[in-house]
C-alpha cells in the first residue's frame, strides 16, 4: 500500500504552546494551523443558550460543559486535531487537562456560513472516532433547526425544527427548539417587520 507523503506541520506540542500565548484561536489539522474567525451575535446568543441549559441541568453530576474556548483533541492513525467546539461536555474524572475534554459526550457546533462544511464533514469525521462521544449536535443560526447525530444510531441524522423538542438521550435531558433560540431569531424578525 502507498502511504501519501505527509508535508511537515508544527507539532501538537509547539500548537499548544503557541495556544496559551496567542490572542487569536487557532484549530489544530494534522500539523497545520488555522486561525478562527469571529462569530455573529445569533451564533453567540445560540450556543450561549445550549450553554445555560445543559450547565443549569448538569449541576450536581460528574458531567461539565464548557464554551467556546476549550478545546476537543482527537487523534487516530498518524493524524491529529484539536478543535474548538461551540458548547462540550465531559463527564470523566480523568479528563484532567486543563485546556481540552479529551473524552467528550456530547458536541455543539452552531453553523455558520465559514464552518458549516467543516462541521458537517471533516470535523464530524474525526467526532466520530472519539470512542467517548456519544452525540453531536449541529445548530443553525439563522432558522430555528436542530440536527441530532447519535452513536446509538449509527450516526444517523434526526431533524428538529420550528418549535418541537428534543432529546439529548445521553445527559436524560429533553430541550424545546424556543428554548435553543430564545431572544435570537423572533428578535431579528421584530426588527425586520419594523422597517
Amino acid at each position: 500500500m502507498v502511504e501519501l507523503a505527509r508535508k511537515p506541520g508544527i507539532s501538537p506540542a509547539e500548537y499548544l504552546e503557541g495556544e496559551k500565548v496567542t490572542k487569536v484561536r487557532h484549530q489544530y489539522v494534522d500539523g497545520e494551523v488555522y486561525a478562527m474567525a469571529g462569530g455573529t451575535k445569533a451564533h453567540n446568543e445560540v450556543a450561549g443558550n445550549f450553554y445555560g441549559l445543559l450547565r443549569a441541568h448538569l449541576r450536581g453530576t460528574p458531567c461539565r460543559v464548557f464554551i467556546g474556548d476549550v478545546k476537543v483533541h482527537v487523534a487516530w492513525d498518524w493524524r491529529e486535531r484539536f478543535y474548538y467546539p461551540d458548547v462540550v461536555v465531559g463527564c470523566e474524572a480523568n479528563d484532567a487537562d486543563p485546556y481540552a475534554v479529551e473524552q467528550p459526550k456530547l458536541i455543539v457546533e452552531v453553523l455558520s456560513d465559514s464552518t458549516e462544511r467543516d462541521d458537517r464533514s471533516d470535523k464530524f469525521y474525526a467526532y466520530r472516532r472519539l470512542p467517548s462521544l456519544e452525540e453531536y449536535v449541529l445548530v443553525a443560526q439563522d432558522v430555528r433547526r436542530v440536527e441530532v447525530y447519535r452513536r446509538e444510531t449509527g450516526w444517523d441524522l434526526e431533524v428538529y425544527r420550528e418549535e418541537g423538542r428534543f432529546n439529548l438521550r445521553y445527559l436524560e435531558l429533553e430541550l424545546s427548539i424556543a428554548d435553543v433560540y430564545e431572544g435570537v431569531l423572533a428578535a431579528s424578525r421584530e426588527s425586520f417587520s419594523a422597517h
